[in-house]
């Protein structure tokens, strides 16, 4: 059983020094780093924005953070994450926080038409699967917590983000053909923390 000093997030890592204390396995680097990333999406949004936002985006974010963990390991975005996550959005346009209720139901639609149309003609031209079923019940949720009109700069953003890994691999010399496999939920996630911090100033 675990003392209370080992759960704590990222003071626990450093001060077991990475390794498990009644076994001494090595803790993979992953985890500190995830704990930090959490503590440095909550600190950018009480930053940011009014309480209630930033409150509705730590619980955003940190599903966003999972979700790119999964697909990172995976390429794997679970329904039961992205679906959940599209409602919360919902809910928190009920609630009166960011853009209005309308403008999110639309953008989860729209959120999910557009992946799903891009999946579908990458599969007609090239003859294989693009796009995983889950991008674009990602990119719905995306839409449902920023309504459509963030839609077009928040795609703008991720496909940007997605070039620059790729011409990134390109430097460092790694492989890179057309049939890489490169995870789009990472991008996705990094576009919509940056729009949500600018929807709901």
């Amino acid at each position: 059983m675990l003392a209370a000093y080992e759960l704590v997030p990222l003071l626990s890592w450093l001060v077991l020094r990475g390794r498990c204390r009644r076994c001494g396995a090595r803790i993979d680097w992953r985890h500190p780093a995830v704990e930090a990333a959490a503590g440095v999406l909550a600190v950018a949004l009480a930053v940011a924005l009014p309480p209630a936002a930033a409150i509705a985006g730590m619980g955003l974010a940190w599903t966003l953070l999972l979700l790119t963990v999964l697909d990172l390991d995976h390429y794997w975005l679970p329904d039961r994450l992205t679906l959940p996550l599209l409602a919360a959005g919902l809910l928190v346009g009920a609630a009166g926080i960011g853009p209005v209720l309308t403008d999110r139901i639309i953008g989860a639609a729209v959120g999910w038409g557009v992946l799903a149309l891009v999946a579908l003609i990458y599969v007609r031209v090239r003859g294989r699967i693009g796009l995983g079923g889950g991008d674009p019940k990602l990119f719905a949720a995306a839409g449902a917590w920023l309504g459509w009109r963030m839609l077009p700069v928040t795609l703008l953003i991720a496909s940007a983000a997605g070039l620059a890994l790729v011409l990134a691999a390109v430097i460092v010399r790694r492989q890179v053909s057309a049939t890489t496999r490169v995870p789009f939920a990472p991008m996705i996630a990094f576009a919509t923390i940056i729009g949500w911090i600018w929807v709901a100033r």
